[in-house]
């Protein structure tokens, strides 16, 4: 891919204590103690850690669920928008079509089939420009940007800043990583866990495939990485 045609993505909100809350969380079940008498009794990342990784083996994923992080995400198509918004328990605020009236050239992403190719290419961009000038047309004439953006494509370029808690993003993590998500949103999701795993190197081993995390595959269709699960 392009650089230009990459997404840009940003972590710009997490927990200052992110260990601590879910420890917190995590002991509370078990302890006679306040919530907030554990969250004071220890600083020990190894014991934090090893209660968590326990917790989370055992499938106790309510504890992590209150932890949330924000991304700030532009630079990626409409279409890989409108699979990101399929995922639940997340929050979206997105570049509006019917509020913001594109001037010019609006931008796209072309995919990495086409760029490879480049009389496609050719052909892709001089269509880009084809809707480009009709929209502006349109515009020009008065027509209201919600109606005149009908005719933009899936590929448009567009803004979001999603938000999720950490059970989600372990999900959407374990399942857009997987070799049969769409490279575009396959690419975003590993730029979003990149950036959590610079904060919190502790979490690389769950931001990863399903396949890696459980050692078996589970889709009809396997890439072959990982033994498919017998039915």
């Amino acid at each position: 891919m392009e650089e230009n045609n990459k997404p840009v993505v940003h972590l710009i909100s997490k927990p200052e204590n992110m260990l601590k809350t879910i420890y917190t969380a995590c002991r509370t079940c078990y302890s006679a103690l306040s919530p907030y008498e554990i969250y004071n009794s220890t600083d020990d990342k190894e014991k934090m850690l090893s209660l968590i990784e326990r917790v989370i083996s055992s499938g106790h994923y309510s504890t992590i669920e209150h932890i949330q992080v924000t991304f700030a995400i532009s630079n990626v198509s409409r279409a890989c928008t409108h699979q990101l918004v399929r995922h639940r328990h997340m929050s979206f605020s997105q570049k509006s079509q019917r509020y913001v009236k594109e001037k010019g050239q609006f931008d796209y992403i072309i995919p990495p089939t086409i760029l490879k190719n480049k009389e496609l290419k050719d052909k892709f961009e001089n269509f880009m420009g084809e809707i480009s000038k009709l929209y502006s047309e349109f515009t020009e004439a008065g027509i209201p940007a919600e109606d005149a953006r009908s005719i933009l494509p899936n590929a448009a370029a567009s803004s979001i800043v999603a938000s999720l808690n950490l059970r989600e993003m372990i999900h959407l993590a374990n399942l857009r990583l997987c070799t049969r998500a769409q490279y575009e949103i396959r690419t975003m999701i590993k730029m979003m866990c990149d950036e959590l795993i610079k904060e919190e190197a502790w979490l690389k081993p769950y931001l990863v495939p399903k396949c890696e995390r459980f050692g078996y595959c589970d889709e009809d269709k396997s890439c072959g990485r990982m033994p498919q699960l017998k039915k």
